[in-house]
């Protein structure tokens, strides 16, 4: 590789400083980088995070420093710039990157020789309800889509549709689209089940179902899933908000739907470790030692 751009959550003063190494080092040895700040940024009504725009044509890698957070949020802005990503874990968990700030010298001399591997993970994109024409929008998710209750306490009621057939009905404090990425996230603390990056498929999980026998359902990826919001009481609507990767992208009622698919776009994320999905999930998540 020898074009490389680094995104920086600019919230962490230390980001700074690691940036700053990174282009040293990739200058010193002939590459190319620019620094671009991970910062909220809005334009036309939509909302993101990186000015894609100042990014050179010939970028082959973008390094990103923070958290899974700033994976997460470059993975949509870059989501049709086709640029693989890698993770610098400058927070806490980091189960989306792949090197520790400390380990960073020796990522980068892999990435100059070629020495690694790419993933390739499915998003979600809203398709019907907050449709919006370019990557910038929030209607893209790398984790998840969830629609959940808005306003009191009281539960709401969502219609699931695959492929246009009614699946299941779900009276719940609401319902989670997750990715395989996302998996081990808000989906497997509402007790949704743990997929590996490489399966193409999508969990649906209800968030608090009142019901015993309500459980995650794993559908294909080419599906579509309609998302219809019922009426739980007999006077009165249903509320819902919808979330794409935890950001706020509209509002929802009684009778309205969203429908959610796998967009062709992916997420190229670059592997160097050689630490499997069950073993970073073993030190990641149970803390093992």
């Amino acid at each position: 590789m020898e074009n490389f751009c680094i995104i920086t959550n600019s919230d962490k003063i230390a980001n700074h400083d690691i940036a700053n190494h990174i282009m040293e080092y990739l200058n010193k040895r002939g590459r190319q980088c620019i620094i671009l700040e991970n910062r909220l940024l809005s334009k036309e009504g939509m909302s993101h995070f990186t000015d894609v725009s100042k990014i050179p044509e010939n970028t082959e890698c973008a390094i990103v420093l923070g958290g899974d957070g700033t994976m997460i949020q470059a993975a949509i802005d870059l989501v049709h710039k086709a640029i693989p990503i890698i993770g610098v874990n400058t927070g806490s968990l980091g189960f989306l990157t792949e090197v520790e700030h400390q380990n960073v010298d020796g990522a980068l001399l892999r990435l100059i020789n070629n020495d690694f591997t790419i993933e390739n993970r499915i998003m979600l994109k809203e398709i019907f309800r907050f449709k919006q024409p370019d990557s910038f929008s929030s209607c893209y998710a790398l984790n998840d889509i969830v629609v959940s209750k808005r306003g009191g306490i009281r539960l709401i009621t969502v219609k699931v549709y695959l492929n246009d057939e009614l699946a299941d009905i779900y009276r719940a404090d609401g319902i989670i689209i997750s990715t395989p990425t996302g998996s081990t996230g808000y989906n497997l603390s509402a007790g949704g089940p743990v997929l590996v990056p490489q399966v193409r498929a999508i969990i649906v999980t209800p968030i608090c179902p009142h019901s015993l026998n309500k459980r995650s359902l794993i559908v294909d990826a080419s599906d579509s899933i309609t998302l219809e919001i019922g009426q739980t009481k007999d006077t009165g609507e249903d509320f819902a908000t919808v979330t794409a990767d935890g950001r706020d992208v509209g509002q929802l009622s009684t009778g309205d739907k969203i429908v959610i698919k796998v967009p062709n776009a992916v997420t190229q994320i670059i592997k160097l470790s050689g630490i499997g999905f069950y073993e970073k999930m073993r030190k990641k998540l149970n803390k093992e030692l």
